[in-house]
């Protein structure tokens, strides 16, 4: 029937199967839902499995193809959602005890568009605590794992969809980035995480973090299956008030037309010498900026305020309002959080009126200052974590991790960032680095990714857990 396992198949691969009857939506579903089954219990990175509703969503799938009707290119193809994705009738636990019981009674918008194209939902993924707190072990559910070796984190807080994408069982799930949350664990997981530009995808129905710095976004085994999924979920939704009504991206368009003549900055002051930063991380950077020089792309150092700058900016702005969503809970039900969620909170408590308007001042001269270079350059390339995922058993004790995610920049300046792997670590963890451009500018971003993951080949290898259900 097919030359590979169904899992190993993109969207458009299995699209093609399906549109030619070489297999149905019903088999690639329960493909999936039986390799949940057999591998997910070693890395926890879902918290519900919608099995009913995955099997309804095939069904119906299956159906409409037999009658000609396609509804695009997600039809009959599994997904999952971080499970602080609103979805009627099933529970949105945020991973909290807070909300262990809340089932919403409608959709999401992006889960309301996946239904509309006819895919299928697999279920609901693990995430850091209301995507702040995390990894946690005083919550209702484990944390999730990384499927390189659960002995290490899987980043966060997308870490189900990160982890879940990683081991095969879908081929894209959808997240949510803050600060770094998809392309956090997109670095450590090893696949491609998105973070689009700010209001390009409706929150609406996702439960907030950050008002001014929440992004919904997808990751995905390739650059063309995260390019899919933001073809299928991009809208205008005049019900969130940082929705952008802008024409939608063409964003398949450009894939496979290379990097010949584009000017590519590098800003290594950064990451270079960044305390806690790993020689390989900083050596698959440069063999994969060399990678792009090969193919035509011209690549220059450039200076940018300091990474130091954005990172304490994006802080106090993302705890400030944090606080301000959770702040009844905070004062009525604080030991209903989890340890590390609350520690995170309590400095949202300290952030004066002062602090804030500062960073709201700072946010727009580090915005004009990254635009600024993108007036010269096609795009930005830097790190997206300064080191291979670390080791659970790393987790300091009795205080809140700071993990080496280095995303932040983007969150503040609302840019569109791409993380997408670069290799593996001696460890045979994953190495990444993360590609950002223009505002509203995707395309460019997923075509340098693209042409980049053309020429490295490097999702050809998949994690251990693979391998254990292959022998």
């Amino acid at each position: 029937m097919t030359g590979k396992p169904l899992h190993d198949y993109s969207i458009s691969e299995a699209g093609k199967l399906l549109r030619e009857g070489k297999v149905t939506s019903m088999e690639l579903t329960t493909h999936a839902l039986d390799r949940i089954a057999a591998l997910d219990g070693a890395i926890n990175s879902f918290i519900l499995v919608t099995t009913e509703r995955a099997l309804s969503d095939a069904e119906t799938a299956d159906a409409d193809f037999a009658k000609g009707i396609d509804k695009g290119p997600m039809q009959g193809i599994p997904y999952g959602l971080k499970d602080i994705y609103d979805t009627a009738g099933i529970p949105s636990t945020c991973h909290s005890k807070l909300r262990v019981d809340v089932v919403p009674e409608e959709d999401c918008v992006v889960e309301q568009a996946f239904k509309a194209q006819g895919g299928v939902m697999l279920g609901k993924l693990a995430t850091h605590e209301f995507a702040l707190g995390g990894p946690s072990f005083d919550l209702p559910f484990p944390p999730a794992r990384n499927p390189w070796n659960p002995e290490h984190i899987p980043g966060g807080s997308s870490s189900g969809s990160g982890a879940a994408v990683a081991a095969g069982f879908m081929r894209m799930a959808m997240g949510s980035d803050t600060g770094g949350s998809i392309r956090g664990p997109a670095a450590y997981c090893g696949t491609v995480g998105l973070k689009p530009t700010y209001g390009l995808l409706s929150r609406r129905g996702i439960f907030p973090l950050s008002y001014t710095l929440d992004h919904a976004g997808p990751l995905a085994w390739t650059v063309e299956d995260c390019a899919i999924a933001m073809d299928t979920i991009t809208s205008y939704d005049p019900l969130d008030p940082g929705s952008a009504d802008v024409p939608k991206p063409d964003y398949l368009g450009g894939l496979g037309k290379g990097v010949e003549g584009m000017k590519i900055g590098i800003p290594r002051h950064w990451y270079e010498q960044a305390e806690g930063v790993s020689a390989e991380t900083v050596g698959a950077i440069d063999d994969a900026v060399q990678v792009l020089a090969k193919l035509g792309a011209e690549v220059e150092t450039i200076e940018l305020p300091e990474y130091d700058l954005f990172n304490a900016c994006g802080r106090v702005i993302m705890f400030s309002e944090a606080f301000a969503i959770h702040e009844q809970d905070y004062q009525t039900q604080p030991l209903d959080f989890g340890f590390l969620t609350y520690m995170r909170m309590t400095l949202g408590a300290f952030v004066t009126a002062a602090d804030l308007t500062q960073a709201m001042r700072l946010r727009r001269e580090l915005a004009q200052a990254v635009n600024a270079k993108l007036k010269t350059y096609d795009a930005i390339i830097t790190a997206s974590s300064l080191a291979p995922a670390p080791r659970f058993a790393d987790m300091p004790v009795g205080m809140p991790v700071n993990w080496p995610i280095h995303t932040m920049p983007f969150n503040v300046t609302g840019n569109p960032a791409m993380s997408i792997p670069t290799g593996f670590s001696a460890s045979g963890l994953p190495l990444s680095m993360q590609i950002a451009g223009r505002a509203f500018d995707e395309p460019t971003i997923l075509r340098i990714g693209a042409a980049f993951e053309a020429a490295a080949q490097i999702q050809t290898r998949r994690p251990a857990l693979e391998m254990a259900q292959a022998a």
